[in-house]
């Protein structure tokens, strides 16, 4: 168990620099040592309105946010009124001395005299608060130095010139905050949230092709591509609508190019046609569906598990498709290139599903490791034989050759229609049949390769708590609180979502005396799902749906509520 779980909330309107505090102090703490993990929750406009970045830190691996905080920064009232019944006892909220004290436990910072000018105040908060928390006025200064290098030595002096004066102010106030025990200092670890991870899992398999429609919260997926797209000879496109990216991506893929569209659930639908094409034309490609709360725009800066069996059967006709939902960031780097891996070799949409909690936190990591990365299966590019090449041949395990046109003198045909072995369209009933058949091999070969779910626990537990992707965090942490207190609880989370293989954790169900499947959506979706699968009873369905995302203690109050 850890010995330190400490939470900071900074809080205020979009435009006071909130965000780039949090994320200064994260990568801060994480060079010092600490583990991380830092949540964002936003609402949908440049300015105003009311924001937050909830920072976790510890000495273990954290994984979902916690219910209540030690730390409030509040860059405005509306902050106090909002987060002050939610701090610990013993808590200290810091706020301009321009505002009102509403808390025995108060640090008022004079900004106006720490800094003439008021470009500075983020960093003035982020001096108070490396200070309070006992960090060594190095750490701070060596990263704005970093930051601001390109902005010339002028401009990294005035940045560490207020830090000083920050820092200087704070000792005065140190006895209303407790300082972090020292850690050794890992300044190789890297913090990155869930998209960054799933487009470097990507690059790392060899993605090639981007295009995308903006649309929170799976443009930054997009982002760290066009970061990155000279050294990994990456071309990304935006285009003026999700129709257009999906078909360009599929354009790309039987260019030859591992391609990827990042989306989220409005986007999703308008692609829906398209990925049937992909279905017919047996064409790979990956969709990041990061979901968001709706339908249509609805909660566009929240989070929420909605789009389960949207991704699962959106599109028309049948044809195979793989549904992947990693559950924390370092799992978005592996399922990033997984995605790619699976779209390759089955020829196949993966549609890899996040949501906006993932997508945005951040987390503390070891830098990642490429050698225990499975290779990537690649198109032939052989021209052997041209005049007998069959793109859809019939196989024994329904995945046919797959070449690249332009390649020698090999034609490679592509169609939406209904076609046979050489990809000519055709109406004949029997060739019909054969290609359908040969869908259906390929769901089988499939099935094979299903991740199997993770299990934690006792193998005959009371309570098993079911969850799938970016829940896990939470529920693992609610099973751990309730064991703590004697309770015999399980926990099983699947990180592929579609298709299920049942033999791989029927017993695990049968085995529990209760079920409780726990999802960020109103319908429970995915205890629909297994309840079909296997026709065992889900007793107990905990949903959460206002656009926040799970914790620890609103899953542990949902399990006792009658």
């Amino acid at each position: 168990m850890p010995t330190l779980d400490r939470t900071i909330i900074i809080a205020g309107a979009a435009g006071q620099g909130l965000v780039t505090v949090g994320e200064l102090l994260s990568k801060i703490l994480t060079r010092a040592g600490y583990e991380i993990f830092a949540t964002q929750h936003y609402m949908s406009r440049i300015r105003g309105g009311h924001n937050s970045f909830r920072l976790r830190i510890s000495d273990l691996p954290r994984y979902a946010s916690a219910d209540n905080y030690d730390i409030l920064f509040a860059f405005d009232q509306d902050a106090t009124t909002l987060h002050s019944d939610m701090l610990h006892e013993g808590g200290t909220i810091i706020l301009s001395d321009k505002l009102d004290a509403v808390h025995k436990q108060c640090v008022r910072i004079p900004f106006d005299k720490l800094s003439s000018n008021p470009r500075y105040e983020n960093i003035v908060a982020l001096g108070v608060l490396c200070s309070l928390l006992g960090l060594e006025r190095a750490l701070p200064e060596q990263l704005l130095s970093e930051r601001f290098a390109s902005k010339g030595e002028e401009i990294v002096q005035e940045n560490i010139a207020v830090l000083t004066s920050a820092y200087e102010w704070s000792v005065a106030h140190s006895d209303k905050c407790s300082q972090l025990p020292k850690m050794y200092a890992h300044p190789e670890r890297i913090l990155v949230n869930g998209n960054n991870s799933i487009a470097l899992g990507a690059m790392a398999a060899g993605v090639k092709f981007c295009a995308f429609y903006p649309m929170t919260p799976g443009s930054s997926v997009a982002q760290t591509l066009i970061n990155h797209s000279e050294e990994m000879g990456v071309v990304v496109e935006q285009v003026e609508d999700e129709i257009a990216a999906i078909n360009m991506a599929l354009g790309a893929s039987y260019a030859g190019a591992a391609s990827l569209v990042p989306t989220s659930g409005g986007g999703f639908a308008l692609m829906t046609e398209a990925i049937s094409l992909a279905g017919v034309m047996e064409q790979p490609v990956v969709i990041v569906l990061a979901q968001r709360p709706g339908p249509a725009t609805g909660l566009p800066t929240r989070t929420e598990q909605g789009d389960l069996l949207f991704s699962m059967f959106g599109g028309h006709g049948e044809f195979p498709r793989i549904v992947l939902a990693p559950s924390t960031i370092e799992e978005c780097f592996e399922m990033g290139h997984r995605a790619v891996s699976f779209a390759e070799r089955y020829q196949t949409p993966v549609i890899l599903l996040t949501d906006q909690f993932l997508a945005d936190a951040l987390q503390s990591l070891e830098t990642y490791d490429l050698h225990s990365l499975g290779q990537v299966h690649r198109p032939d590019y052989s021209d052997t034989e041209p005049a007998s090449y069959q793109r859809y041949a019939l196989t024994p395990d329904g995945i046919s050759p797959r070449r690249i046109p332009g390649i020698g003198k090999t034609t490679v045909l592509a169609d939406s229609h209904a076609h046979n072995e050489r990809g000519n369209i055709t109406e004949d009933k029997a060739l019909r049949n054969s290609m359908v058949k040969k869908m259906l091999l390929k769901e089988s070969s499939i099935r094979k390769d299903v991740i199997p779910p993770r299990y934690y626990g006792n193998s005959k537990p009371d309570k098993l708590l079911i969850c799938w992707g970016s829940s896990e965090g939470a529920v693992r942490e609610a099973a751990e609180s309730r064991i703590e207190h004697g309770e015999n609880v399980a926990v099983l989370c699947f990180s592929q979502v579609y298709p299920l293989d049942v033999t791989q954790f029927i017993h695990y169900l049968e085995n529990a005396k209760e079920r409780v499947c726990i999802e960020g959506n109103a319908f429970g979706q995915f205890a629909w799902l297994l309840k079909g699968l296997t026709c065992i009873p889900i007793e107990k369905n905990i949903s959460r749906y206002d656009g926040r995302p799970l914790t620890a203690g609103y899953i542990v109050h949902k399990m006792y509520e009658e």
